[in-house]
């Protein structure tokens, strides 16, 4: 299951990066790899590409703990609760920064990456409860 939600999430990252540079090619004068400077959240394109990057930041982490505990033999169930828990998060976050144009934080994508953020902290965890026991 864990593999499954690994190919989740990058079929997510994929999917947030289409959208973001289909929407933003979409625009009058649209140079290609640059963002307008005075873009804000009100601008779906600001929220596309900040959605986008917002999870390529975040990918390495999860992705390497994910990639550890599957190498140290953390217990497979828990490891897929927590990548699957991470894999939903990170989706309604997106959702969220798509419909909801806000400054304000927190905003309420804000709880979903805290929620995303506490799975990744707890395959650390898992990781490094196995390790001692080895």
């Amino acid at each position: 299951m864990s593999y499954w939600g690994i190919l989740c999430l990058l079929l997510t990252i994929l999917i947030q990066g289409i959208i973001a540079s289909s929407v933003k090619a979409r625009r009058q004068n649209a140079i290609p790899g640059k963002i307008d400077e005075s873009l804000g959240h009100q601008d779906f394109v600001f929220r596309a590409h900040r959605t986008y990057l917002n999870s390529l930041e975040n990918f390495p982490a999860i992705f390497g703990a994910i990639v550890l505990a599957i190498l140290v033999g953390v217990e497979a169930f828990w490891l897929s609760v927590l990548v699957w828990g991470y894999a939903l998060a990170r989706i309604i976050h997106m959702i969220l920064y798509y419909a909801i144009a806000t400054e304000k934080n927190p905003s309420p994508r804000s709880y979903f990456y805290l929620i995303g953020l506490l799975c990744n902290i707890g395959i650390f965890v898992l990781c490094a409860v196995r390790l001692y026991q080895a």
